[in-house]
């Protein structure tokens, strides 16, 4: 696989990752990250390649979907942290009534 091929499987395997966060499907998003990987190594296998303007455009989308996954990732984090403190009782609200100051 040459790095086009490898770059253009990355965001595919990207793309399928996204999809897979929104539906909360995690046999979707276990194929899609190793795909990823997968596509990841063989790019890799052609770092020592002059890039052209078409690689580094593909990198570029690749690393902006990466991007997209991670925030998506975090927020779905934070969420669940925040549904925790709740359940624990240890959620106070920062702001608004009965928020107490920590400083």
């Amino acid at each position: 696989m040459n790095r086009r091929d490898a770059l253009i499987a990355v965001i595919e395997a990207l793309h399928a990752e996204i999809a897979a966060l929104k539906s909360s499907d995690v046999g979707a998003l276990e194929a899609a990250t190793k795909a990823k990987q997968i596509g990841i190594e063989a790019a890799a296998r052609h770092d020592h390649e002059p890039a052209d303007a078409e690689i580094r455009e593909l990198a570029s989308e690749a690393h902006r979907l990466n991007e997209t996954c991670r925030i998506y990732v975090n927020l779905m984090a934070a969420n669940v942290r925040r549904r925790l403190q709740i359940l624990s009782g240890a959620a106070n609200p920062a702001y608004g009534p009965g928020a107490a100051y920590t400083g």
